[in-house]
């Protein structure tokens, strides 16, 4: 019996995933770009804290989008993942801004 070595192929890139790669990030790249320029100019607050969530948000989805292959699923199927997410934030938000109201005395 011969001993056969197995075949390797090695296939040409294919451009338009490498293209749609540098594109997520591109995109990504510019809302990190945003989180930076709100961090070192706004002053701290409950504005700059609800900005903060709405990027992470758009990230978040952006990525489970992207990565996870959720943006070709069924759109019942994102919104059922995207929207707890968006709850579970807004919660943590109002959490943060109800403590900073609080008086010590």
């Amino acid at each position: 019996m011969a001993h056969h070595e197995p075949q390797v192929v090695v296939l040409p890139p294919n451009k338009e995933k490498i293209k749609k790669l540098w594109r997520v990030a591109l995109i990504l790249l510019v809302v990190t770009m945003i989180e930076f320029i709100i961090a070192f100019t706004l002053p701290h607050g409950p504005a700059k804290t609800s900005l903060f969530v709405f990027l992470t948000i758009v990230k978040a989805g952006y990525i489970v989008g992207e990565f996870m292959h959720l943006k070709y699923e069924v759109k019942v199927l994102f919104w059922s993942v995207l929207i707890p997410m968006i709850f579970i934030i807004w919660m943590l938000v109002a959490f943060v801004y109800e403590g900073t109201k609080i008086v010590t005395i």
